[in-house]
């Protein structure tokens, strides 16, 4: 069967320890996950790691595994039996136990960005829909299906020095997508919310966070467009 070497993490008193242990998997489902459930199940119960829909839509089981982020659920196990597969948490990050790492300071970043669809004149909420043009529909596409896994922040050596303030591709991109939603009237007052040195500016475009990305979407791209949005900004604050 195949041959995993997982990162088995335990926090004591201060201290974060970390030891490798080998599992033989034998007979299971074709992805890491389910080489991961079955030994919990059957081997180690022990073994902690996060997990929910299997099919690459919640992003709870992203990890790192032979040395890339992704999801345990759409990563197939290697079928060369004679290879260890490696497996680690979510790179620099701290880690509450074994595959599971602490997300509370990404989701108040996500949550800072106000992700949602604000107006300036409410009075007609809830009595029409919003509408939209096609064209304008097609703005969001490879922005909306993020499923904030959090993959590309934790594999931007970027976000590794600074994420204590800069936000990650993840967050930027769901902040790009707010902005160009045509239905959104705060486009100016959440680049606003971005002008320091490092909630932006501290992307290098080293374009891990594409390269990384379970679904395939372009957080570098989001990025170079809300600096472009930015300087276009700044000119606009400059004359006024």
């Amino acid at each position: 069967g195949a041959v995993l070497r997982k990162a088995r993490w335990a926090r004591r008193a201060a201290n974060t320890c970390r030891c490798l242990r080998l599992y033989h998997g034998n007979v299971c489902g074709p992805m890491v996950l389910d080489a991961l459930i079955k030994i919990k199940n059957e081997i180690d119960s022990t073994l902690t790691f996060r997990r929910s829909c299997r099919e690459g839509i919640c992003g709870s089981c992203a990890m790192n595994i032979n040395g890339g982020n992704t999801l345990a659920c759409t990563r197939r196990i290697d079928t060369n039996l004679n290879k260890v597969s490696k497996i680690y948490p979510l790179p620099h990050m701290y880690v509450i136990k074994d595959l599971v790492p602490d997300l509370s300071n990404f989701y108040a970043q996500y949550k800072s960005i106000e992700p949602y669809l604000k107006k300036k004149d409410e009075s007609q909420g809830g009595k029409e829909q919003y509408l939209q043009s096609i064209e304008d529909r097609e703005k969001l596409d490879g922005l909306y299906e993020c499923i904030l896994c959090a993959c590309c922040s934790t594999s931007c050596p970027s976000y590794w020095w600074n994420g204590d303030k800069y936000l990650g591709p993840a967050v930027l991109m769901q902040a790009y997508r707010w902005m160009i939603d045509s239905r959104d009237d705060f486009t100016e007052e959440r680049l606003a919310k971005l002008q320091d040195p490092f909630s932006l500016y501290r992307c290098h475009t080293i374009m891990n966070c594409t390269r990384t990305c379970p679904k395939g979407l372009n957080p570098g791209k989001a990025i170079a467009e809300i600096k472009k949005m930015m300087a276009t900004y700044k000119e606009k604050q400059a004359s006024a």
